[in-house]
């Protein structure tokens, strides 16, 4: 497998501030021998509201690429950390 999920829904658990997570990674088993592969989708608004801007709601889109990333970015963090 390699691409994206066709259509289907998984449910998101929520974090503490009640969000989902900024990237959510769905693991495939690999077929016939093959390593398993892990798909990556990254958190994007689905909507915004007309007067302020706000986010009316979020949906996942595929990450080609596939970096796992998204969490605490803190200041004295080493790059690649």
């Amino acid at each position: 497998m390699g691409g994206p999920l066709d259509g289907r829904v998984l449910p998101v658990l929520l974090g503490a501030t009640g969000q989902p997570p900024k990237t959510y990674e769905v693991p495939v088993p690999g077929e016939d021998g093959e390593a398993p592969t892990v798909l990556v989708y990254r958190r994007v608004q689905a909507g915004a509201t007309r007067r302020l801007g706000l986010p009316k709601g979020w949906r996942y889109e595929y990450d080609p690429e596939g970096r796992p990333g998204g969490g605490l970015k803190w200041p004295w963090s080493r790059p690649g950390a």
